[in-house]
């Protein structure tokens, strides 16, 4: 190798070097939610930048409480959904996912770090509800997609109980929203990739006490307000 070679390679070295030193600044300052570890801290600085920038996030912050138990109720229409509820958000929040999701190559270990609860649909959905609600009798904040799946604007899906029951088990308040403006709704990778200008909505926070609360926060998690 020669002595031009290994100029060429110290200077990208120091370059890179500096990138990443001025990029984990940039995303310490952007940082909101303290998870505990120092690498999910960035991460969640990372996502803001990634949400805000990338995909023109517009929203008003989900005004949880400081501490205590709480259930997010959102809309399913991509992949995009958890990085924008991420960004929306101040403290961890940990989402109850498809087993099948969990369990995809090379991510399940990212789940697991931010308390996500996989959800056997098909052989025991009830083991991932006592994990729930263990969690939200530890002052945890819950979220949950109850049409059960991804559905596209403008379709309707009956809504699952499971959140409702949840905080109604802990009297946590419920905070529904509904996300719109992906590009890329119905797929889960192609929404993270295409630019899009989301947007998310926060409806008043409730508790659940009456049968009609379901028909308003499937009014809402519909954007028919």
């Amino acid at each position: 190798m020669s002595n031009f070679e290994v100029i060429i390679i110290a200077v990208l070295g120091i370059f890179i070097s500096l990138g990443l030193y001025y990029g984990l600044k940039v995303c310490a300052r952007a940082q909101r939610t303290e998870w505990g570890k120092a690498w999910l801290n960035y991460l969640d600085g990372l996502n803001r930048l990634f949400c805000r920038y990338y995909h023109r996030f517009e929203y008003i912050p989900i005004q949880l409480p400081p501490t205590g138990p709480a259930v997010i109720l959102a809309n399913h229409v991509s992949g995009l959904d958890p990085f924008l509820l991420f960004a929306a958000t101040e403290r961890p929040l940990h989402f109850l996912i498809a087993k099948e999701q969990y369990n995809r190559f090379g991510l399940t270990w990212l789940f697991r770090a931010v308390g996500c609860i996989p959800v056997d649909r098909q052989r025991r959905p009830d083991q991932a509800l006592r994990m729930a609600l263990r969690a939200l009798e530890s002052g945890k904040v819950i979220v949950l997609f109850p049409q059960g799946t991804i559905v596209l604007p403008g379709e309707s899906r009956p809504l699952k109980k499971g959140g409702m029951w949840l905080a109604q088990q802990t009297e946590s308040p419920i905070y529904t929203v509904h996300i719109s403006g992906i590009a890329k709704a119905g797929h889960i990778f192609r929404s993270i990739l295409f630019r899009s200008r989301a947007k998310l909505i926060v409806y008043p926070t409730i508790y659940w006490t009456v049968e009609t609360h379901l028909e308003m926060i499937q009014t809402w998690l519909e954007g028919k307000d």
